[in-house]
Formats: C-alpha cells, sequence, structure tokens
C-alpha cells in the first residue's frame, strides 16, 4: 500500500473552495485509489466556521453535540466529552488549529459531501472505481496520541468481512471483521501531519481486497454500531450524557 500527502495552498477560514484546491493540487489519480481529505477543510468549504472572539465555547460544543458530559462531573477534565454523528469525539470535534481565528465545526452532513467531492473527481478524472474519505484526528482511550478516523466515506463498502472463514489452525471466526474507513484514514493521517505541514489530502494507492461501488451508506451505516450492542456498552451507558443541540 502506497499513501502519499498532497501538498495545498492553505483553505482560509470561514469559506474556501475545497473542489477547485483538489483540481489545482491533485495531478493524477490511478484508478482504485482512495482519496482521504481531512475534515477541516471539508468544513472550511461548507463555510462551518464560527469566530472565536467573543463565542463561548462549551456552549458551542453543547449546540453540535448529539450528547454530551458537562465539565463539571469529569473532575476538573478541561475537555468535554461527547458523541456526534455516533462517534465518541472531545469537544464535538471542534477544532481551532490552522483556523485563523476561528472555531472550526465537524462537516454538515458528511456523507453527502463525500458524495459530492467523490462526484467531482468522478467528472474531473475520468475515474470508474475510487473512493473517497473524510478523515479527523481522534483520540484512543487509555493511549497518548492521536490517530486518524473516518466521518464518511464514499465509492467503496466500509468492511473486510472474515465471518465464516477460518484461520490458519482451522478454526472458524465469528466475529472479525475490518474497519477499512477507519484503518486507511490513519494511514492517510499520519501522512497528512497535524501541524504546519499544509497536506489535507491523501492519496491511497494499491490497498487490496476493497469492494468498489456507487451504493449510498448515508442512512444506513455498516460501521455504526448500536450502543446496546457495543462491547464497551458498560462504560458508555453509566456515564451521565445530557442531550446536546445536534441530537434528534
Amino acid at each position: 500500500m502506497l499513501v502519499k500527502a498532497i501538498k495545498t495552498r492553505p483553505l482560509i477560514p470561514p469559506k474556501d473552495d475545497l473542489l477547485s484546491v483538489i483540481k489545482e493540487s491533485v495531478l493524477s489519480l490511478p484508478e482504485k485509489s482512495v482519496i482521504v481529505i481531512t475534515s477541516k477543510v471539508v468544513s472550511i468549504w461548507q463555510g462551518r466556521c464560527v469566530e472565536i472572539n467573543g463565542q463561548d465555547k462549551d456552549e458551542l460544543v453543547k449546540k453540535e453535540a448529539d450528547f454530551y458530559i458537562d465539565k463539571d462531573k469529569l473532575q476538573k477534565n478541561p475537555v468535554m466529552l461527547t458523541i456526534k454523528n455516533n462517534i465518541l469525539i472531545p469537544t464535538s470535534g471542534i477544532d481551532e488549529s490552522n483556523a485563523n481565528g476561528y472555531y472550526i465545526l465537524w462537516p454538515e452532513k458528511p456523507f453527502l459531501a463525500a458524495k459530492e467531492i467523490y462526484n467531482f473527481i468522478k467528472k474531473e478524472f475520468k475515474l470508474k472505481n475510487f473512493g473517497v474519505i473524510i478523515s479527523d484526528s481522534h483520540t484512543t482511550p487509555l493511549r497518548t496520541g492521536i490517530m486518524g478516523i473516518g466521518l464518511a466515506y464514499y465509492g467503496f463498502y466500509p468492511l473486510r468481512d472474515y465471518r465464516g472463514k477460518k484461520d490458519i489452525f482451522g478454526r472458524k471466526l465469528r466475529m472479525s471483521q475490518t474497519n477499512i474507513v477507519d484503518a486507511l484514514s490513519a494511514a492517510a493521517v499520519y501522512e497528512m501531519g497535524e501541524g504546519a505541514e499544509q497536506t489535507p489530502i491523501a492519496i491511497i494507492e494499491s490497498a487490496g481486497d476493497i469492494e468498489f461501488s456507487e451504493k449510498d451508506f448515508s442512512l444506513a451505516d455498516p460501521l455504526e454500531m448500536n450502543i446496546n450492542q457495543d462491547i464497551y456498552s458498560p462504560l458508555l451507558k453509566s456515564a451521565k450524557w445530557q442531550k446536546g443541540g445536534g441530537h434528534n
């Protein structure tokens, strides 16, 4: 597998044209590649930026969250824990880095954004089989550091299913599925970096065993896990979650 980060001009908040940046920065795309784009530039493209001056960040986090835990219940933790789009993420994904005086919110309707980017790339580069991922950085409980996670995707099936197959000793696998979206996002975000690299796009080539298709998973995401079926359910359900403004 080959992962290459693409340097671009800065996308300037509160709004900038991502599609023109893709056109001018990506010189070529091979068939069966996956294009990973950081959520921050997708949000800038959508104008999902709020001036920091005079804005209460905690209230903005609560407004954006589906569920949140108030700071006063977190033993003076400076970061608010939230669930947004069925993803456990600090501060509703709101970020201040590389934002030039703005809070950058998560993209609105990220699956539809991924599809729009896909359609643009398909037309511009004349591709038939490829994928798009919108990524972000994410923390892992009990681990230091951040890694990539996929917020949305289009153009391929997100799981590699091993259920029913046998391991090297002939034991039939009952539960194993590989999360392709987050695995590729982790590799891409590592290459794109977290500082002043100015590389918000990555191209992944030769990622094996991906089933490309144009099926829309926005209404039934195979990656989404019901909290009652999650192995971490005892921890997640015992937390004192409150409904945020993003909860439907």
